[in-house]
């Protein structure tokens, strides 16, 4: 018999500043909130929200960035116990850069329609102001001498790699700061009441709407920020560069968790559940590591051709929005309709907290194709070292 994995629910946090409190001035909104409570209280209100037995749930699958310092280890198994869930039920952390949960919600899908799982939980936690971009590879070598050989005379910073992409495709800075703020402009209008909980801090008081969105922000007003990734060295070596990406056209960093509770077709039937969408098709994809962010392409390429489809016979596309040149480079690429790019707006306005944001785009996926009745939908992601995951579902 064919067996089918469909998501019941999918949650998340409100989306938080990433940043530490100072005397100078205030932390983002769950700076003081651990990421195992972060995720924990996650995870329970997941479990509220479903009525599901949670002793029934067989695995956690947990994707994360940054898995140094509060967390280390299996950082989903300490959130399951910070939720007061049954002992019994296991989890594992997957770290595949940024698509690290969407990777997680891959592997859960897959191993339900392998038969390894009726239920199981997919999360995804990162909290930037806690655990700092990068903490894990303070003063190490990620690359080895051999990577650094073979790509001499060196790896570039993601900003960079962003500039690359911008050149190639013949974007301007214009084009970036327009693509911005239409990211602030969606994610301001659009209803994100179904898929947000609200956290609870220390003090007692509750975080329960995004503190990321800018609604005033203006092409105008991003004009005046400064390229981020320029210098003297990287403009000779990279001489098609004009250095447009800059903080206002780029992703924030951010606090933030989400968690999905997926299962097989045939388990929610007997449960009485309404699943919101199936999983139809998944890729994975490498590309160049230097120009870094270009994957999502085939692996959109990949995934459709898994899927037996074409990009229009699509209703959604979230492209994750590390920078404005990637889903610009990718919705050129494909001659996609810019109404259905990340039409709820994306990593610009909301943010982008690493171990996260897979699942936060699965999460506006999933409520977008249902607020507009849409069939099918893709999520791609691009990742360190030149990777990418695409992931198509179906709304149910």
């Amino acid at each position: 018999m064919t067996r089918d994995a469909v998501i019941v629910d999918i949650v998340r946090s409100p989306m938080a500043k990433g940043r530490p409190g100072t005397d100078q001035r205030p932390g983002g909104a769950l700076c003081s909130v651990h990421p195992v409570e972060l995720l924990g209280q996650v995870l329970a209100q997941l479990m509220d929200r479903t009525g599901v037995d949670p002793g029934a749930v067989e695995d956690v699958i947990t994707g994360c960035v940054s898995q140094v310092g509060e967390q280390t280890g299996p950082v989903g198994r300490w959130a399951w116990l910070a939720a007061g869930l049954p002992e019994h039920v296991p989890s594992t952390a997957v770290n595949r850069a940024c698509g690290s949960s969407q990777q997680a919600a891959d592997f859960a899908a897959q191993g339900v329609l392998a038969g390894a799982y009726d239920m199981v939980i997919a999360a995804g936690v990162e909290s930037m102001s806690r655990i700092p971009l990068l903490s894990a590879r303070i003063g190490q070598d990620p690359h080895g001498p051999s990577v650094s050989s073979r790509y001499a005379p060196g790896l570039v910073p993601q900003g960079v790699s962003a500039e690359l992409v911008a050149a190639r495709w013949k974007l301007s800075r214009r084009d970036l700061d327009e693509y911005a703020a239409r990211s602030h402009a969606l994610a301001h209008a659009a209803d994100r009441a179904p898929e947000i909980v609200g956290i609870t801090r220390q003090d007692g008081t509750v975080v329960a709407e995004d503190e990321t969105v800018r609604p005033q922000t203006e092409p105008e007003l991003l004009a005046g920020l400064e390229p981020v990734f320029r210098s003297t060295e990287l403009s000779a070596r990279f001489p098609e560069i004009e250095w447009s990406v800059t903080a206002g056209n780029s992703s924030q960093i951010t606090d933030g968790a989400a968690a999905a509770l997926i299962m097989s077709e045939q388990r929610a039937s007997e449960l009485g559940l309404r699943p919101l969408a199936r999983f139809h098709a998944f890729a994975v994809a490498g590309d160049d590591p230097i120009t870094m962010l270009t994957a999502p392409i085939p692996a959109t390429e990949k995934a459709l051709l898994r899927g037996g489809l074409r990009l229009a016979e699509l209703d959604q596309y979230e492209v994750n929005e590390a920078f404005a040149s990637v889903p610009l480079a990718w919705q050129e690429h494909f001659a996609a309709d810019p109404k259905l790019l990340n039409p709820r707006g994306g990593a610009i306005a909301l943010g982008h907290p690493l171990g996260a944001s897979g699942l936060r785009l699965l999460g506006s996926l999933v409520h977008g194709l249902r607020e507009t009745g849409g069939r099918y939908g893709v999520q791609t992601m691009c990742e360190a070292g030149g990777m990418a995951n695409a992931t198509i579902i179906e709304r149910v």
